[in-house]
């Protein structure tokens, strides 16, 4: 029996596809890119690369040629053909979408679509069994698998005009959850309970149920609140904040401890928007902090301010590490910047896209600038036994400097219950 593509929609019908022109160029870069790093060609079964690409993540593969490399763009898919027709654009879909063929005739269907090497994949983000087994069935083409998973981590770190504007409207999203925070918020509540009320609104605004990350094995919770000590608490997740989490197998952000008059209450949170992720702290208490949290909280201001600015102005994102890193030294945060030892993190921000935890990254080692265009989460943050503070948005490059993707000036960096 049939069923109804059109069921397929964002709110009141809207069309939530990624636009055909968008994944046009973005084949089209990756074409190039291929051609340019002498790669014939390459096979996609990421689901995060095959959504960047085709417009949907059906069980499937893409091949795509390099530049007048004569292999022809192929989207094979196991299920549903159906949907990945329609998210792929229907009849403006830049590919041709098939059913994709048995494994066992892999090698010869690749060759059929003008392959005269093995494709290139994604060695950097699939499991080795499904590396070895898929290498298996193409041994009828010559040649060795070669990694493309830098090019398309490269290629992604560059936004297209149209996806800033859904890290935008995912921003606009993330804001409303602090709202909702900000009214729900007092002494006594739960931080699971604050957690829920802003889970709510991310739920009913469209999020969908995953933050994907690429550093394997994390996974991420998109509402942390860490009340108190509990921000002094480590997880297995490389950031600044862990918190008490809701049980072991859930270790990360809020748990069931409840607010207290006075403590530092840090609130961050992560939202996707039709994948686009933003990631945005702010701080809130039952009542007034005591005046060290308020002069801490102005001091990650000030090094957030000079982080930007250094990214601003194109400096390597591993500069703007050491300016922020040297501006804590001075104010004597080293010992509590990104945590305690020996549970420190060591970066000032990280950038984002369709997953949490893309580069650059502000940190040593990324002797590059964040690209025009690339998008960066910024987030200082100092952690004590007794509490966490800090803040954090989201950003983007321009070609004069750097633009808030998140709440920014138009939220508070603390609010008093």
């Amino acid at each position: 029996m049939d069923w109804d593509v059109g069921l397929i929609s964002g709110p009141d019908g809207e069309d939530w596809r990624v636009p055909a022109s968008e994944l046009l160029e973005r084949q089209r870069r990756l074409s190039e890119y291929l051609a340019n790093n002498g790669i014939e060609s390459a096979l996609i079964d990421d689901p995060v690369e095959l959504y960047w690409l085709t417009g949907g993540r059906q069980n499937g593969m893409l091949l795509i040629g390099a530049e007048e490399s004569g292999v022809d763009t192929t989207h094979w898919v196991r299920r549903s053909l159906q949907r990945a027709k329609f998210e792929s654009g229907g009849t403006d879909s830049p590919h041709h979408t098939y059913s994709q063929p048995r494994m066992g005739q892999l090698g010869s269907s690749l060759q059929n679509c003008g392959c005269t090497v093995k494709p290139a994949m994604l060695s950097g983000k699939i499991p080795m069994e499904r590396f070895s087994f898929i290498n298996s069935k193409m041994s009828s083409i010559p040649g060795e698998i070669r990694n493309c998973t830098e090019i398309l981590y490269r290629l992604r770190e560059v936004k297209s005009d149209w996806e800033i504007q859904m890290h935008k409207e995912s921003g606009e999203i993330n804001k409303k959850m602090f709202e909702a925070v900000q009214e729900f918020g007092e002494i006594g509540r739960t931080e699971l309970e604050i957690a829920s009320v802003a889970d709510r609104v991310s739920r009913e605004l469209g999020f969908g149920g995953r933050i994907r990350m690429r550093k394997w094995p994390m996974d991420c919770d998109r509402v942390v609140i860490a009340s108190g000590p509990s921000g002094s608490v480590p997880s297995y997740f490389d950031s600044a904040i862990g918190g008490l989490g809701a049980s072991p197998i859930s270790s990360l952000g809020a748990g069931f401890r409840k607010v207290k008059k006075g403590e530092p209450v840090l609130v961050d949170i992560v939202h996707l928007h039709r994948g686009y992720v933003s990631d945005c702290t702010r701080m809130f208490s039952a009542g007034s902090m005591r005046g060290e949290w308020l002069s801490r909280l102005e001091d990650m201001t000030e090094i957030r301010d000079a982080v930007v600015s250094s990214l601003g102005r194109g400096d390597d994102c591993s500069q703007s590490w050491e300016i922020g890193r040297s501006i804590s030294e001075e104010m004597g945060h080293s010992e509590h910047l990104m945590g305690m030892a020996p549970d420190q993190s060591n970066f000032l921000g990280h950038s984002v896209g369709l997953e949490l935890d893309e580069t650059p990254v502000v940190a040593r080692g990324f002797d590059r600038p964040l690209p025009v265009h690339g998008t960066m989460a910024v987030e200082p943050k100092v952690i004590h036994y007794d509490g966490s503070i800090g803040n954090e948005d989201t950003w983007y490059r321009t070609s004069d400097g750097m633009e808030c993707l998140t709440a920014g000036s138009s939220f508070p960096i603390h609010t008093e219950w």
